[in-house]
């Protein structure tokens, strides 16, 4: 797909009908800068489209700031995000410079974003809607330019009728969403990914695995692949570590 610089387009692999829908969405964000919000399940690829997107974006000279919301301890994510002033808790020894503000003119990517307790929801609402946040233990407000891009794997519509996600930020969020498909939904790709991830291991283990057998073809593409891409990458490097020929069998 030549709309991307290689070393992002690299990464991105399939002709299905479903990829080249996803591909094309891409290429349209690349242009603007709305707030996207990438769905689906673990190991689709969600942070590889963020990248896409910010490094074929005029943001591509800004940073590209990565946080898993989902990782963080609730009592950091304030001062991880928005950053703090010494001596504004215990344990904060010197100042700290927070995520949205290391992304100011570039992109920050909020993976696992309905993790977020409530009280962050309506900080990170704050954000979408006046551009501007307050570091933990000051007074002073910080204005950032950084574009959004969420991801989730989680069923927000249902988390929103729990009372679980606010309604307003999920509709900030949601201004272009990308769903990616599971692996299972594009069977046809899975050849052209294994052939992907063996070139690479073949450079970085330096083999010269030429392929897959038509048996070991047919197992993946029976396989459910409940890990998506990234489990199938997993299982590739796996079969080159116990792989002794120059094709992997099932």
């Amino acid at each position: 797909n030549p709309i991307f610089d290689d070393d992002i387009d690299s990464e991105f692999v399939g002709g299905s009908k479903k990829m080249r829908e996803v591909f094309d969405l891409i290429y349209r964000l690349c242009k603007v800068d709305t707030t996207v919000l990438v769905r689906g399940e673990n190991g689709t690829g969600k942070e590889l489209v963020a990248r896409a997107i910010h490094w074929n974006s005029p943001r591509k000279a800004g940073s590209f700031v990565a946080i898993n919301c989902g990782a963080i301890p609730e009592n950091l994510m304030e001062s991880e995000l928005f950053g703090h002033e010494r001596g504004a808790f215990t344990g904060a020894h010197e100042r700290k410079i927070g995520k949205f503000q290391l992304a100011n003119g570039g992109t920050i990517f909020l993976d696992e974003v309905a993790e977020l307790k409530p009280d962050m929801q309506v900080k990170l609402l704050r954000i979408l809607q006046e551009r501007k946040f307050t570091p933990v233990g000051s007074g002073r407000e910080v204005k950032t330019d950084a574009r959004i891009i969420a991801a989730t794997n989680r069923n927000l519509e249902r988390m929103i009728e729990l009372g679980q996600f606010r309604e307003d930020l999920f509709y900030r969020l949601n201004v272009m969403p990308i769903f990616l498909p599971s692996l299972r939904d594009r069977v046809d790709d899975i050849e052209e990914l294994a052939t992907h991830f063996i070139r690479r291991f073949n450079k970085q283990h330096n083999r010269q695995i030429e392929g897959l057998s038509i048996d070991a073809l047919s197992a993946l593409k029976a396989y459910r692949w409940p890990g998506n891409i990234r489990e199938l990458e997993n299982a590739v490097e796996r079969a080159f570590i116990v792989e002794n020929g120059t094709t992997i069998t099932a």
